[in-house]
Protein backbone atom coordinates (compact mmCIF):
# COMPACT_ATOMS: atom_id res chain seq x y z
CA UNK A 1 0.00 0.00 0.00
CA UNK A 2 1.48 3.30 -1.13
CA UNK A 3 0.57 6.43 0.28
CA UNK A 4 0.28 8.04 -3.18
CA UNK A 5 0.39 7.05 -6.98
CA UNK A 6 1.45 9.49 -9.77
CA UNK A 7 -0.09 8.18 -12.88
CA UNK A 8 2.05 10.39 -15.44
CA UNK A 9 5.90 11.49 -15.59
CA UNK A 10 5.73 14.68 -17.54
CA UNK A 11 6.70 17.43 -15.79
CA UNK A 12 3.57 17.62 -13.84
CA UNK A 13 3.71 14.04 -12.64
CA UNK A 14 7.58 14.69 -12.22
CA UNK A 15 6.84 17.48 -9.93
CA UNK A 16 4.59 15.76 -7.92
CA UNK A 17 7.12 13.15 -7.31
CA UNK A 18 9.76 15.20 -5.90
CA UNK A 19 7.13 17.16 -4.02
CA UNK A 20 5.82 14.06 -2.76
CA UNK A 21 9.21 12.56 -1.87
CA UNK A 22 10.04 15.76 0.18
CA UNK A 23 7.31 15.18 2.06
CA UNK A 24 8.00 11.71 2.95
CA UNK A 25 5.69 9.89 0.77
CA UNK A 26 6.39 5.82 -0.27
CA UNK A 27 4.93 6.73 -3.55
CA UNK A 28 5.13 5.34 -7.42
CA UNK A 29 4.88 6.73 -10.17
CA UNK A 30 3.08 5.11 -13.28
CA UNK A 31 4.21 5.93 -17.17
CA UNK A 32 3.41 4.63 -19.99
CA UNK A 33 6.79 4.92 -21.48
CA UNK A 34 9.83 3.92 -19.84
CA UNK A 35 11.54 7.65 -20.58
CA UNK A 36 8.44 9.70 -19.93
CA UNK A 37 9.01 13.34 -19.83
CA UNK A 38 5.28 13.93 -21.28
CA UNK A 39 5.25 16.41 -24.35
CA UNK A 40 8.28 18.57 -23.41
CA UNK A 41 10.41 15.32 -25.06
CA UNK A 42 9.68 16.32 -28.77
CA UNK A 43 10.21 19.77 -27.94
CA UNK A 44 13.73 20.81 -29.97
CA UNK A 45 14.39 23.46 -27.78
CA UNK A 46 12.62 25.49 -25.02
CA UNK A 47 12.96 29.05 -24.64
CA UNK A 48 10.87 30.18 -22.36
CA UNK A 49 11.33 28.33 -18.83
CA UNK A 50 12.42 29.99 -16.01
CA UNK A 51 16.29 30.07 -15.49
CA UNK A 52 17.03 27.98 -18.67
CA UNK A 53 16.88 29.64 -21.50
CA UNK A 54 17.66 27.57 -24.58
CA UNK A 55 17.72 24.02 -23.08
CA UNK A 56 16.76 21.43 -25.18
CA UNK A 57 13.21 19.41 -24.34
CA UNK A 58 14.73 15.96 -24.09
CA UNK A 59 17.78 17.39 -21.92
CA UNK A 60 15.29 19.39 -19.43
CA UNK A 61 13.21 16.03 -19.28
CA UNK A 62 16.27 14.51 -18.01
CA UNK A 63 16.82 16.47 -15.38
CA UNK A 64 13.51 16.54 -14.40
CA UNK A 65 13.48 12.83 -13.90
CA UNK A 66 16.65 12.90 -12.39
CA UNK A 67 15.43 15.20 -10.00
CA UNK A 68 13.38 12.74 -8.99
CA UNK A 69 15.52 9.59 -8.96
CA UNK A 70 18.07 11.75 -6.82
CA UNK A 71 15.17 11.47 -4.37
CA UNK A 72 14.41 7.73 -4.28
CA UNK A 73 10.81 7.73 -6.34
CA UNK A 74 10.07 4.58 -7.52
CA UNK A 75 9.20 4.19 -11.61
CA UNK A 76 7.07 1.54 -13.13
CA UNK A 77 6.55 1.36 -16.48
CA UNK A 78 2.58 0.20 -17.65
CA UNK A 79 -0.07 1.32 -19.23
CA UNK A 80 -2.85 2.08 -17.02
CA UNK A 81 -6.59 1.00 -17.76
CA UNK A 82 -8.30 1.42 -14.81
CA UNK A 83 -8.20 2.95 -11.84
CA UNK A 84 -11.03 2.01 -9.02
CA UNK A 85 -11.95 4.19 -6.25
CA UNK A 86 -12.21 1.74 -2.91
CA UNK A 87 -13.24 4.61 -0.64
CA UNK A 88 -9.99 4.41 1.81
CA UNK A 89 -7.64 3.75 -1.05
CA UNK A 90 -7.28 3.36 -4.76
CA UNK A 91 -6.73 0.92 -7.00
CA UNK A 92 -4.48 1.58 -10.44
CA UNK A 93 -4.76 -1.52 -13.15
CA UNK A 94 -2.30 -2.05 -15.93
CA UNK A 95 -2.41 -3.52 -18.86
CA UNK A 96 0.22 -6.40 -18.35
CA UNK A 97 -2.50 -7.36 -15.60
CA UNK A 98 -0.69 -5.33 -12.50
CA UNK A 99 -2.72 -3.78 -9.66
CA UNK A 100 -1.35 -0.91 -7.36
CA UNK A 101 -3.06 0.08 -4.34
CA UNK A 102 -2.25 3.67 -2.60
CA UNK A 103 -4.17 5.85 -0.02
CA UNK A 104 -4.28 9.00 -2.78
CA UNK A 105 -3.76 9.29 -6.50
CA UNK A 106 -2.50 11.72 -8.47
CA UNK A 107 -3.68 11.82 -12.31
CA UNK A 108 -0.58 13.28 -14.56
CA UNK A 109 -1.47 11.62 -17.72
CA UNK A 110 -1.13 15.34 -19.75
CA UNK A 111 -3.36 15.89 -22.79
CA UNK A 112 -2.40 15.48 -26.52
CA UNK A 113 -2.71 17.95 -29.69
CA UNK A 114 -5.42 16.95 -32.01
CA UNK A 115 -3.33 16.27 -35.03
CA UNK A 116 -4.24 16.18 -38.95
CA UNK A 117 -2.45 12.81 -39.74
CA UNK A 118 -0.96 13.68 -42.78
CA UNK A 119 1.92 12.90 -44.79
CA UNK A 120 4.98 14.43 -43.38
CA UNK A 121 3.25 15.57 -39.90
CA UNK A 122 4.69 13.14 -37.57
CA UNK A 123 8.03 13.07 -39.54
CA UNK A 124 8.91 16.66 -38.90
CA UNK A 125 7.32 17.09 -35.05
CA UNK A 126 9.76 19.28 -33.72
CA UNK A 127 11.65 20.05 -36.89
CA UNK A 128 8.78 22.76 -37.93
CA UNK A 129 5.75 20.96 -37.00
CA UNK A 130 4.82 22.70 -33.51
CA UNK A 131 1.49 22.50 -31.98
CA UNK A 132 2.31 25.31 -29.76
CA UNK A 133 2.96 28.45 -30.69
CA UNK A 134 3.58 30.30 -27.60
CA UNK A 135 6.03 27.54 -27.20
CA UNK A 136 7.99 27.82 -30.36
CA UNK A 137 6.91 30.55 -32.69
CA UNK A 138 10.24 32.99 -31.44
CA UNK A 139 12.27 30.12 -33.42
CA UNK A 140 10.83 31.54 -36.77
CA UNK A 141 11.38 34.74 -36.86
CA UNK A 142 11.19 36.53 -40.35
CA UNK A 143 10.21 33.45 -41.98
CA UNK A 144 7.24 32.19 -43.09
CA UNK A 145 4.67 30.13 -41.18
CA UNK A 146 1.66 28.67 -41.75
CA UNK A 147 -1.15 27.87 -38.91
CA UNK A 148 -3.81 25.08 -39.62
CA UNK A 149 -7.32 25.55 -37.83
CA UNK A 150 -10.16 28.32 -37.67
CA UNK A 151 -10.82 28.35 -33.63
CA UNK A 152 -9.51 30.21 -30.79
CA UNK A 153 -6.34 28.76 -30.54
CA UNK A 154 -5.44 29.16 -34.22
CA UNK A 155 -6.08 32.81 -34.61
CA UNK A 156 -4.53 33.37 -31.55
CA UNK A 157 -1.75 31.72 -32.93
CA UNK A 158 -2.11 33.51 -35.67
CA UNK A 159 -2.01 37.06 -34.33
CA UNK A 160 0.83 35.73 -32.22
CA UNK A 161 3.30 34.73 -34.90
CA UNK A 162 2.46 38.03 -37.28
CA UNK A 163 4.48 40.40 -34.58
CA UNK A 164 7.80 38.62 -35.35
CA UNK A 165 7.13 36.06 -38.37
CA UNK A 166 7.70 37.68 -42.03
CA UNK A 167 4.53 35.83 -43.02
CA UNK A 168 1.71 34.23 -41.67
CA UNK A 169 -0.51 31.83 -43.56
CA UNK A 170 -3.58 30.86 -41.61
CA UNK A 171 -5.49 27.38 -43.75
CA UNK A 172 -8.78 26.71 -42.42
CA UNK A 173 -10.97 24.72 -44.29
CA UNK A 174 -14.00 26.55 -43.83
CA UNK A 175 -14.91 30.17 -45.43
CA UNK A 176 -15.22 31.70 -41.88
CA UNK A 177 -13.77 30.88 -38.39
CA UNK A 178 -15.15 30.16 -35.68
CA UNK A 179 -13.04 31.97 -33.10
CA UNK A 180 -14.50 35.03 -31.52
CA UNK A 181 -15.69 38.45 -33.12
CA UNK A 182 -12.54 40.16 -30.95
CA UNK A 183 -9.73 37.77 -32.01
CA UNK A 184 -11.22 38.21 -35.55
CA UNK A 185 -10.73 41.93 -35.83
CA UNK A 186 -7.31 41.40 -34.63
CA UNK A 187 -6.48 38.98 -37.51
CA UNK A 188 -7.64 40.53 -40.09
CA UNK A 189 -5.69 43.83 -38.79
CA UNK A 190 -2.66 41.91 -39.46
CA UNK A 191 -1.27 42.74 -42.55
CA UNK A 192 1.05 39.56 -42.88
CA UNK A 193 -1.35 37.19 -42.10
CA UNK A 194 -2.94 35.21 -45.48
CA UNK A 195 -6.72 33.92 -45.00
CA UNK A 196 -6.37 30.96 -47.13
CA UNK A 197 -10.28 29.76 -47.20
CA UNK A 198 -11.84 26.57 -47.61
CA UNK A 199 -8.62 24.61 -47.91
CA UNK A 200 -6.76 21.74 -46.17
CA UNK A 201 -3.19 21.02 -45.90
CA UNK A 202 -2.72 17.77 -47.72
CA UNK A 203 1.12 17.29 -46.72
CA UNK A 204 3.84 18.61 -45.16
CA UNK A 205 7.17 18.33 -47.06
CA UNK A 206 10.89 18.51 -46.68
CA UNK A 207 14.04 16.58 -45.99
CA UNK A 208 15.50 17.47 -42.23
CA UNK A 209 13.25 20.32 -41.62
CA UNK A 210 10.33 21.69 -42.80
CA UNK A 211 10.37 23.07 -46.18
CA UNK A 212 7.04 23.84 -47.72
CA UNK A 213 2.97 22.56 -47.51
CA UNK A 214 0.37 21.18 -50.13
CA UNK A 215 -2.92 22.42 -49.49
CA UNK A 216 -6.05 21.55 -51.49
CA UNK A 217 -8.69 24.23 -52.15
CA UNK A 218 -12.29 23.20 -52.58
CA UNK A 219 -13.19 23.40 -55.73
CA UNK A 220 -10.15 23.50 -57.15
CA UNK A 221 -9.03 19.97 -58.93
CA UNK A 222 -5.32 20.60 -58.25
CA UNK A 223 -3.12 21.03 -55.10
CA UNK A 224 -1.28 24.52 -53.96
CA UNK A 225 2.47 24.48 -52.80
CA UNK A 226 3.33 26.91 -50.40
CA UNK A 227 7.22 27.40 -48.82
CA UNK A 228 7.27 28.00 -45.48
CA UNK A 229 9.56 27.04 -42.95
CA UNK A 230 7.18 26.14 -39.81
CA UNK A 231 3.93 24.33 -39.48
CA UNK A 232 1.47 25.21 -36.42
CA UNK A 233 -1.21 22.86 -35.97
CA UNK A 234 -4.16 24.29 -33.72
CA UNK A 235 -7.23 21.92 -34.46
CA UNK A 236 -7.44 20.94 -30.67
CA UNK A 237 -6.41 19.32 -27.52
CA UNK A 238 -7.55 15.87 -26.63
CA UNK A 239 -7.03 14.79 -22.62
CA UNK A 240 -5.87 11.34 -21.78
CA UNK A 241 -9.13 11.01 -19.54
CA UNK A 242 -10.96 7.76 -21.27
CA UNK A 243 -10.34 5.65 -18.60
CA UNK A 244 -11.62 8.33 -16.21
CA UNK A 245 -14.86 9.53 -17.62
CA UNK A 246 -16.74 7.24 -15.77
CA UNK A 247 -15.35 7.89 -12.80
CA UNK A 248 -14.66 11.44 -11.87
CA UNK A 249 -16.26 14.38 -13.19
CA UNK A 250 -15.03 16.07 -16.82
CA UNK A 251 -15.76 19.25 -18.80
CA UNK A 252 -17.35 19.13 -22.20
CA UNK A 253 -13.95 19.14 -23.63
CA UNK A 254 -13.20 15.73 -21.66
CA UNK A 255 -11.06 17.61 -19.02
CA UNK A 256 -10.85 16.71 -15.48
CA UNK A 257 -12.73 19.17 -13.01
CA UNK A 258 -10.10 20.66 -10.66
CA UNK A 259 -9.12 23.45 -9.39
CA UNK A 260 -5.83 25.29 -8.41
CA UNK A 261 -6.35 22.69 -5.33
CA UNK A 262 -5.78 19.83 -8.11
CA UNK A 263 -9.01 18.49 -6.47
CA UNK A 264 -11.31 16.52 -8.75
CA UNK A 265 -14.96 15.51 -7.27
CA UNK A 266 -13.71 12.28 -6.07
CA UNK A 267 -11.94 12.51 -2.50
CA UNK A 268 -8.32 11.21 -2.42
CA UNK A 269 -7.89 11.57 -6.84
CA UNK A 270 -6.31 14.49 -7.76
CA UNK A 271 -5.36 16.02 -11.30
CA UNK A 272 -2.45 17.62 -12.38
CA UNK A 273 -1.05 19.42 -15.26
CA UNK A 274 -2.89 18.90 -18.81
CA UNK A 275 -5.13 16.84 -18.07
CA UNK A 276 -7.56 19.11 -15.94
CA UNK A 277 -8.96 22.24 -16.52
CA UNK A 278 -7.04 25.73 -16.45
CA UNK A 279 -6.39 28.41 -19.02
CA UNK A 280 -2.65 27.94 -19.67
CA UNK A 281 -1.04 24.76 -20.23
CA UNK A 282 2.43 24.86 -20.29
CA UNK A 283 5.80 23.42 -18.77
CA UNK A 284 6.09 26.15 -15.90
CA UNK A 285 2.15 25.36 -14.89
CA UNK A 286 2.51 21.59 -15.00
CA UNK A 287 5.53 21.77 -12.66
CA UNK A 288 3.21 24.28 -10.22
CA UNK A 289 0.52 21.90 -10.55
CA UNK A 290 2.55 19.06 -9.00
CA UNK A 291 3.52 21.31 -6.13
CA UNK A 292 -0.07 22.17 -5.41
CA UNK A 293 -1.35 18.74 -5.72
CA UNK A 294 0.98 17.39 -3.41
CA UNK A 295 -0.23 20.02 -0.93
CA UNK A 296 -3.82 18.76 -1.21
CA UNK A 297 -2.56 15.29 -0.55
CA UNK A 298 -0.59 16.22 2.99
CA UNK A 299 -4.01 17.25 4.07
CA UNK A 300 -6.44 14.76 2.45
CA UNK A 301 -4.28 12.02 4.07
CA UNK A 302 -4.44 14.14 7.43
CA UNK A 303 -7.69 14.43 7.14
CA UNK A 304 -8.16 10.42 6.94
CA UNK A 305 -6.01 9.93 10.06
Amino acid sequence: MYDLIIIGAGPAGLSAAVYGRRAGFELLVVEQTPMGGGQVVDTYEVDNYLGMPGINGFDLAQKFRGHADGLGAVFQSGRVTAVRDEGAYKVVETADGSSYEARALILAGGAEHAKLGVPGEEEHRGQGVSYCATCDGAFFKKRDVAVVGGGDVAVEDAVYLSRFCRKVYLIHRRDSLRAAKSLQEKLFACENVEVIWNSTLQKITGTDLVEGICIRTKGEETERELAVDGVFIAVGMRPRTEIFRETLACDEGGYLIAGEDCATNVPGIFAAGDIRTKVLRQIVTAVSDGACAVASVEGYLLSQM
